[in-house]
């Protein structure tokens, strides 16, 4: 039988590893399951501990280097816990002309989190998007799955008053 320690060192039963050892035995024969299984996976823990991602390369037999490679190439995918809320600020063209990196830079000190970080509550994750396929909105902030366009520095407390 498989160890089932929780990853985070705590010494607690994770019966998400068995979780994830069943979602290996269910997509592992068929082709490109790679990604599929690491969206399951995300799904369990809210991002790609570590621990489950070692099960993966042993359960795939595929490098540890080309399951990072493909973690780090999609921003759908987290490394690290994410928040209870996840804030992003569109930084593509039409955004970043209309004010966008001044309104992360607002979130970031308000919060008192660097982009791409979760406060230290847990609250809020800060993410910058590439493009967020709004730009007649420009600039566009996403809380979760709500779109705030045309947001302006001075509307970010407003924005965050409706998640507390």
């Amino acid at each position: 039988m498989k160890e089932n320690k929780c990853c985070c060192g705590c010494g607690k039963n994770d019966d998400r590893l068995e979780k994830t050892r069943e979602i290996i035995e269910k997509h592992k024969n068929i082709k490109g399951a790679l990604i599929p299984i690491l969206h399951d996976i995300q799904k369990i823990y809210g991002y790609l501990p570590e621990e489950a991602l070692k099960i993966v390369c042993m359960g795939l037999k595929i490098p540890m280097s080309e399951i990072y490679g493909v973690v780090t190439f999609y921003s759908e995918f987290a490394l690290e816990p994410k928040g209870k809320h996840t804030i992003k600020v569109c930084m593509g063209t039409a955004c970043y002309v209309k004010g966008a990196q001044a309104i992360i830079e607002k979130l970031s000190s308000v919060l008192d989190v660097k982009v791409g970080k979760t406060t230290k509550n847990g609250e809020f994750t800060l993410e910058a998007a590439r493009c967020l396929g709004s730009c007649g909105l420009a600039p566009v902030v996403t809380v979760d799955d709500k779109v705030y366009g045309g947001v302006h520095p001075n509307d970010v407390i407003r924005i965050l008053e409706e998640y507390k």
